[in-house]
């Protein structure tokens, strides 16, 4: 079971990093460029359509493979051996991509224009290094932290 679960966890991470990566090198310098907001706009749209779907399976299937890794959570936050380290590493990257994501959601682009953009460009390369760190740090359950 916990490879269905794995690779479930892995095509999430395959969607929310690989369509931020896309977000902050692609799309975001030629709107930096042109200051035009329109396609930042239209791929965000289309993005959240899959992208939170994948960031929810990634949050459900990465928990239920923690629990299985250490059922006590109690031991999440021990520090004691390189799983609950890494555990630990994980679910403090959610929880800065929570707060950079209602920040952005709440209080970037409700007021984003050209003059505001480099605001929400910020946003989007911090969520994007932090889910490149989400792929780093999940790499590590399989090769260790040595």
């Amino acid at each position: 079971m916990i490879n269905y679960v794995l690779v479930a966890h892995l095509l999430g991470a395959a969607v929310w990093t690989g369509g931020h990566l896309i977000l902050a090198i692609v799309i975001l310098p030629r709107v930096l460029k042109s200051r035009d907001i329109s396609s930042l706009i239209t791929f965000e749209s289309q993005f959240e359509k899959i992208g939170m779907p994948a960031l929810i399976l990634q949050i459900l299937t990465g928990l239920w493979m923690a629990h299985s890794l250490l059922p006590d959570l109690s031991t999440w936050f021990a520090l004691t051996n390189d799983i609950s380290l890494l555990i630990s590493l994980k679910l403090i990257l959610l929880f800065t991509t929570f707060l950079i994501a209602l920040h952005a959601r709440f209080r970037v682009i409700p007021t984003l224009r050209p003059e505001t953009l480099n605001w929400f460009a910020a946003h989007i390369f911090s969520v994007t290094a932090l889910s490149v760190g989400f792929v780093i740090v999940g790499s590590l359950f399989r090769t260790g932290l040595s």
